[in-house]
């Protein structure tokens, strides 16, 4: 408290400090009351990242919305047309009719590309005979390509009932009703792939070089490796199995300057003319 004297000398009543604007420099009453009213710092820190209300709710919504996105663009791959298969392509046909070809694939129209079982369609084009190899892809969006490699006739057997046309693998695979041109007469009664002699036959008509399969009007064989062939000229060679057909071809070649009606070169190492 201050004690000051008037100018007449009188003694003055003591001075209060003014409420209007607290002691600043004091600690005030006006300053402690903020103070008491503030958070500390760390409950400020921890609850500054914490999402509001309403931005909670925004984030629950964006995460609905890409899940029904999600669901509904499923839909339409799986279960609707847009990506449906409006378009069957036959690759590799050249004896087989397509029309054949495509009523055994039986691909369900406009059915979704995401839900064709392509093996199961490969499996039914190849039940037909005259099909050695097949394999279904997809070509997006709307294209499902089927592609095939035919048999091929490396020679053929009369089985009474027609002319049997026999591949490379053995199988007997169409009947025709007239003797093929170009092809050798198989020695056989009939055809089966699981034959071993019949599979060893197929097997040295496949790896002869085609110059002398060209000439070649018989092929028949007692055991898998005893095949003999005959040439167009009447000349028979023992050309045992398929192995080293090459090796035995080359024999074949010199072997048949010389003058004789046998020619072996089942052992390519000691070949003999007779």
């Amino acid at each position: 408290m201050t004690v000051t004297r008037s100018r007449s000398g009188g003694r003055r009543t003591p001075s209060r400090p003014s409420r209007r604007g607290g002691d600043t420099t004091g600690g005030g009453e006006p300053a402690a009351r903020a103070r008491r009213g503030r958070r500390p710092a760390s409950v400020r820190a921890r609850t500054a990242d914490r999402p509001t209300r309403r931005r909670a709710m925004r984030r629950r919504w964006i995460a609905l919305l890409g899940v029904l996105t999600i669901a509904g663009l499923g839909y339409i791959l799986f279960f609707t047309s847009t990506v449906g298969a409006k378009t069957v392509q036959v690759v590799g046909a050249r004896e087989l009719p397509e029309e054949q070809i495509l009523a055994l694939a039986a691909v369900p129209d406009q059915r979704s590309m995401l839900r064709l079982d392509a093996d199961e369609i490969r499996d039914r084009v190849l039940t037909l005979p005259g099909i050695a190899t097949a394999a279904v892809s997809r070509s997006w969006p709307t294209t499902l390509r089927i592609e095939i490699t035919e048999r091929t006739p490396i020679g053929f057997f009369n089985g009474g009932n027609g002319f049997h046309l026999v591949d490379d693998a053995g199988t007997d695979f169409k009947t025709v009703p007239e003797r093929p041109q170009g092809l050798p007469e198989l020695s056989l009664t009939g055809s089966s792939a699981a034959d071993p002699v019949t599979r060893s036959i197929a097997g040295v008509l496949a790896a002869v070089p085609p110059q002398l399969r060209e000439r070649v009007t018989l092929a028949g064989a007692a055991t898998p490796g005893s095949v003999e062939l005959t040439l167009d000229d009447g000349k028979l060679v023992r050309w045992g199995d398929a192995d080293d057909s090459d090796r035995k071809a080359k024999v074949l070649a010199a072997l048949l300057t010389q003058p004789g009606q046998n020619y072996d070169v089942s052992s390519p190492e000691l070949p003999t003319v007779s």
